[in-house]
């Protein structure tokens, strides 16, 4: 196969955007263009979740790629929940590695805010087991909830490890001028002070408001291309140099042991098997914090940490920019925002601007591998990438 190089990104803010959603994006799209030096590509690969049911706009990649003019170039949707980017990215690297096409664009949009929250709720509820969970009224906040739970009483995690999660990438978030939430919190506003309860109620015990991600709109865009190509565009080379992807049972119930998020495992380590690279090499990660708990196990089940000592390597500050592996300097999910079909993308933009070394007051010294994971449903299809600078 072909190496893979990522020659252009571009990405919208993550927030509540006015625009319909074909012109979401199309402009993260053009951005991309612009960045790459491209006018035209071979095939477009639009990631989405919820355009059907929330936009009522489907066959998003024919909408995107005539909106673009870049017609007669090819173009599909890719659904896969919320690992539909990274999903989107998997399959743009394939098309480009096989020699199918030279040039490839992954654009993950989504605009969430044509519903209320409570719908979006529901909406993203429907990636639950239909007969074992949707039907009962199982969200993913109640999943996330019972999760997060067990997961106290098995290896010590508490509330204030949440919180921790939740104050770091607010923090890093405040560098990063696409972020849904730029807000600087503290452990006396949101968890110890008189005020705590009313800044951060309850959504899904132990889970507080702020231990959840926004609902958030927005776009994201890669373009990803042969070694040929981006040698002639003249960009900081960066290679898309691992994919993995596994599957958990779709009902949480059914695990074994539900707080072991398999999938992740799985995925994180085909993903570095295939870059060569082991979780210690690893300079800078983007993890699928939708619930604060999530970034503290997928810590471990990358291989950061060990099982059941994420939450002690936060304490320690390991996970902060500065720190022995950063995790999250977007903001993650909980402060950059979860446009769903956008996240993984979103992730991956993060990771190609660090290993260009061009993430400003956020930037990692001396970034050379970037790994992202993309949580699907509640961990039963989840995707990893890894990315690598070159030269």
């Amino acid at each position: 196969m072909r190496d893979v190089f990522v020659v252009g990104v571009g990405i919208t803010s993550f927030t509540r955007l006015e625009y319909p959603l074909i012109e979401i994006g199309a402009f993260a799209s053009v951005r991309a263009m612009l960045d790459a030096g491209l006018d035209r590509i071979d095939h477009l690969y639009v990631a989405n979740m919820g355009g059907g049911r929330v936009n009522n706009q489907t066959a998003l990649g024919s909408a995107l790629i005539d909106h673009l003019s870049l017609c007669p170039a090819g173009a599909e949707t890719i659904e896969n929940g919320p690992a539909s980017g990274a999903s989107a990215i998997k399959t743009g690297y394939m098309a480009v590695a096989s020699g199918m096409h030279d040039v490839a664009m992954v654009t993950g949009v989504e605009r969430m805010s044509e519903v209320n929250n409570l719908e979006a709720t529901d909406f993203v509820a429907t990636l639950t087991h239909p007969l074992a969970e949707n039907i009962y009224g199982v969200t993913l906040p109640s999943l996330a909830g019972m999760f997060t739970r067990m997961y106290m009483e098995k290896y010590g995690v508490t509330s204030r490890h949440l919180a921790m999660v939740a104050i770091k990438n607010h923090q890093h978030a405040l560098h990063n001028p696409f972020a849904h939430v730029r807000q600087q919190i503290t452990m006396d506003g949101i968890l110890d002070g008189p005020d705590a309860m009313t800044n951060n109620p309850f959504v899904s015990d132990p889970l507080r408001f702020f231990d959840c991600c926004p609902v958030s709109d927005g776009a994201a865009c890669l373009i990803l291309a042969t070694g040929d190509v981006a040698k002639k565009l003249g960009k900081p080379l960066v290679r898309l140099s691992g994919v993995g992807q596994a599957t958990d049972t779709h009902a949480v119930h059914e695990r074994e042991d539900p707080t072991n998020l398999l999938a992740v495992r799985g995925a994180a380590a085909k993903a570095m098997a295939m870059a060569g690279v082991k979780p210690s090499d690893v300079s800078v990660a983007e993890l699928h914090d939708a619930f604060t708990i999530l970034e503290i196990v997928e810590s471990e089940e990358v291989g950061f940490f060990k099982k059941g000592e994420g939450h002690l390597a936060l304490e320690r500050g390991l996970t902060k920019i500065g720190g022995q592996i950063p995790i999250n300097t977007s903001g993650g999910l909980k402060a950059k925002g979860h446009p769903v079909g956008a996240t993984g993308v979103g992730q991956a933009h993060e990771l190609v601007l660090q290993l260009r070394g061009e993430a400003g007051k956020r930037q990692v010294t001396n970034a050379k591998i970037g790994l992202s994971v993309n949580f699907g449903g509640f961990g039963n299809n989840v995707v990893s990438l890894v990315f690598t600078k070159e030269g």
